[in-house]
């Protein structure tokens, strides 16, 4: 008995847009897949400004935010994957950006300050 392999070929991310609660990307078939935000740490704790700040990587397999340290496949949101990083590692990634964060200017900490209070309230009420 033989079993055929059926080859799938994944579209590359052509465009990227990060909104308030959504990460939507834009394929090269003509497709935009939206999935949340909440499925991605690290984009959902970045200012506007770093969310803004993508570049596709493997010739649109994937894409990289720089000042986050956050790569994504296309694959990966096609098949319905969030983020993998452990709560260990994200923990530590947010408390060095909370202590880096004490370098920026007072408004910009107060900005900060809120939205974190904001989502750890989010958290909070999720795992309950």
């Amino acid at each position: 008995m033989s079993i055929s392999a059926i080859e799938l070929k994944v579209p590359n991310a052509e465009n990227v847009t990060v909104a308030e609660d959504t990460l939507s990307v834009d394929l090269s078939d003509g497709r935009t897949i939206s999935v949340p935000l909440a499925w991605f740490p690290r984009l959902q704790h970045a200012s506007p400004e770093e969310r803004k700040n993508w570049r596709l990587i493997g010739k649109g397999r994937g894409i990289h935010w720089e000042e986050i340290d956050e790569d994504i496949s296309v694959e990966g949101l096609l098949a319905g994957r969030p983020s993998g990083e452990s709560q260990a590692s994200f923990k530590k990634w947010l408390a060095a950006r909370t202590s880096h964060a004490t370098n920026r200017s007072p408004r910009l900490r107060a900005e900060e300050a809120k939205r974190l209070r904001k989502e750890t309230t989010r958290i909070r009420k999720h795992w309950r």
